[in-house]
C-alpha cells in the first residue's frame, strides 16, 4: 500500500479547517453583544471546570511543569482574563463621542490563526479562543507537535462550550496533524486574517514574514534588579515563588538577578532559607553545559523540569527540598549560558556596585535575548523605579512583585493576558498585553464640526485666478465670483 505524505495531508487539513472557519465566522459576525457575552461566559465556565483535567493531560504529554501550577494557569483564564474582558463592547456601535461627533463601530477581523507552544498549551488555547470569540472571530489552532493531544482536547472542550451557548460548529478548531508545513499554510493562506503566534523565535519570525497582520511574542530573558532600598525578604519570596511556578515555563519568569552589593549577602541568605541552592564553580560548569543544546539553542530536556532532575542529568546530588539552582555570573553573552533565557528553575546572580551598573547589566541581558519583554525591580526608592521605567528597553516593568505573575496581570494592574507584546524593541507590532481589542477593526464615523478657515490672501487668490482667464470671462461669471467671495468673507 502506498504511503500517504503526512505534510500533504496536514496542508489539506488546514485548507479544510479554514473553509469551515469561514462559514462559522460569517454566522458569528451576525451575533449581537448579548449573544457573544453568553458564549464567552460559557467558555469561562468550561475553563474553570476543565482546569485540572487539562493540566494533568498537558504535564503527561509534554513532561513540562507540574499539575497544580498548570491548573492555576488554566484558572487564570477563567478567573482573571474573563472578568477583564467581560465588560468590553465588541459588537456594533461601541462608543459615541457627542462632543467631537465621532462614532466607533467594531468589526471582527475574521479568522485567527493561533500558534500554540508546548510549554503552556492548554491555557494558551483557552485564552486565545476566548479573546477571538469575544471579538466575533473564528480561530484555527496549530499546536506544537509535542502538545497536540492536550491542545486538541482544550480546543474541543471550548468548541462544545460555545455551541452550548449558541455559536456555530467549527468556531474553534485545532489541527490534528501539526507539521511545519501546516503552520506555514495556516499563516499564509488567503483565508487567514490575523496571526496570534506564541512559540520559539523561529515561529514568531515566520508569523511576521507571512504577509499577514501578526501578534508575535518573542523570548523573555527577564532581568530583575534588587536595589539597596528593597524589602529584601519580600523580594526573595516574590522572586522564588515566581521563578519556580510551573518550573519556570512562563516566558515572563525571572532569568537573572542583578543585586546591589550592599544587600547581596542578605538576599542570598533569604534565598537559601527558601530552598535555593547556590552552585559551586564546578557545579556551575556542569549545569552550564546542560543549558544549551548542541546547535546552540535552549536544551529542551531541561525545560520545565525540577532542580533535582536537572542536577541528576548533570551528575550532581542536591538536597531534595531544593526549589531553584542559582549560579553567580559576571559575563553576559551567548557564550555564557546562565545569561540566556532558561525556562526552568535556574537563575543567574550578578552583583553590582550601584544603580548605574545595575541598569547597564539589565539592559545587556535584555539586548541579549529579551528586548521589549519584561523587567523586574525591587526597590522602595521611587526615583530608582522611575529611572528604570524611563531607560530600560522593556514593555513591562514589574515593581516589587514576581515578574511571572506581574507581567501577565495576575498581581498587577496590567491587562490580564497570556500573550505579551514586545513592541518595536522586540520587532513586535505592539507592546500591549493582547486582548479582544487587538482582534477587531474599529471603524470611525466622523461628522464635520468646523469650517476650513479662509484668509484674506485666499480670497485675493480667488479673484486673481478668475481675472487672469480673460478669454472665457463674462459679466455673469464675474458677478457669480464676487458673490461667492463676499459669502466666504462673511463666514470668516
Amino acid at each position: 500500500m502506498k504511503e500517504i505524505d503526512t505534510d500533504l495531508l496536514s496542508i489539506q487539513e488546514v485548507r479544510d479547517a479554514l473553509q469551515r472557519a469561514k462559514e462559522a465566522q460569517s454566522l458569528i459576525a451576525e451575533m449581537n453583544q448579548e449573544q457573544i457575552d453568553a458564549i464567552v461566559g460559557e467558555m469561562a465556565q468550561e475553563a474553570r471546570k476543565s482546569a485540572a483535567d487539562l493540566a494533568e493531560l498537558a504535564v503527561e504529554e509534554t513532561g513540562f511543569g507540574n499539575v497544580p501550577d498548570k491548573t492555576m494557569k488554566n484558572l487564570f483564564v477563567a478567573d482573571h482574563i474573563y472578568p477583564a474582558i467581560q465588560p468590553m463592547r465588541t459588537v456594533g456601535m461601541i462608543h459615541r463621542d457627542e462632543e467631537l461627533k465621532v462614532w466607533e463601530i467594531a468589526q471582527p477581523v475574521g479568522i485567527v490563526a493561533g500558534i500554540v507552544p508546548s510549554t503552556n498549551p492548554t491555557s494558551t488555547v483557552m485564552f486565545k479562543a476566548m479573546i477571538a470569540l469575544k471579538a466575533r472571530n473564528a480561530i484555527v489552532f496549530s499546536p506544537h507537535p509535542g502538545a497536540k493531544r492536550c491542545s486538541l482536547e482544550a480546543a474541543q472542550r471550548m468548541q462544545k462550550a460555545v455551541e452550548r451557548a449558541g455559536a456555530p460548529a467549527f468556531s474553534i478548531q485545532c489541527l490534528r496533524i501539526p507539521t511545519l508545513d501546516a503552520s506555514r499554510e495556516l499563516m499564509t493562506h488567503r483565508s487567514t486574517d490575523v496571526i496570534l503566534a506564541t512559540g520559539g523565535t523561529a515561529m514568531v519570525k515566520a508569523a511576521y514574514s507571512s504577509g499577514k497582520p501578526a501578534y508575535g511574542v518573542g523570548p523573555g530573558n527577564v532581568p530583575v534588579f534588587v536595589h539597596s532600598s528593597a524589602n529584601v525578604e519580600q523580594a526573595a519570596e516574590a522572586i522564588l515563588r515566581s521563578k519556580t511556578f510551573d518550573y519556570g515555563t512562563i516566558c515572563a519568569s525571572e532569568q537573572a538577578i542583578v543585586v546591589d552589593q550592599r544587600v547581596k549577602a542578605q538576599l542570598v541568605d533569604a534565598f537559601v532559607r527558601r530552598g535555593a541552592y547556590m552552585l559551586s564553580t564546578m557545579e556551575k560548569d556542569r549545569i552550564g553545559r546542560l543549558i544549551l543544546a548542541p546547535g546552540g539553542g535552549l536544551n529542551a530536556q531541561i525545560v520545565g523540569k525540577t532542580p533535582q532532575i536537572i542536577a541528576e542529568m548533570a551528575g550532581l546530588a542536591i538536597p531534595s527540598d531544593t526549589a531553584v539552582l542559582i549560579a553567580e555570573e559576571t559575563e553576559v553573552g551567548k557564550s555564557f549560558p546562565f545569561s540566556l533565557e532558561k525556562l526552568c528553575p535556574i537563575l543567574a546572580l550578578y552583583t553590582v556596585q550601584d544603580v548605574q551598573q545595575g541598569a547597564a547589566y539589565c539592559k545587556k541581558l535584555l539586548e541579549l535575548g529579551g528586548l521589549g519583554h519584561t523587567l523586574g525591580i525591587h526597590a522602595e526608592d521611587a526615583g530608582v523605579v522611575e529611572k528604570f521605567g524611563m531607560e530600560q528597553p522593556a514593555s513591562r516593568i514589574v515593581v516589587n512583585a514576581g515578574t511571572t505573575f506581574g507581567g501577565i496581570g495576575m498581581t498587577t494592574g496590567l491587562m490580564p493576558s497570556l500573550t505579551l507584546g514586545c513592541g518595536s524593541f522586540g520587532n513586535n507590532i505592539t507592546s500591549d498585553n493582547i486582548g479582544p481589542q487587538h482582534l477587531m477593526n474599529v471603524k470611525r464615523v466622523a461628522y464635520g464640526i468646523r469650517e476650513l478657515p479662509v484668509t484674506t490672501e485666499s480670497v485675493g487668490i480667488h479673484v486673481q485666478e478668475a481675472l487672469s482667464d480673460q478669454t472665457h470671462i463674462t459679466r455673469e461669471t464675474v458677478m457669480e465670483i464676487v458673490k461667492r467671495v463676499l459669502a466666504e468673507v462673511q463666514r470668516s
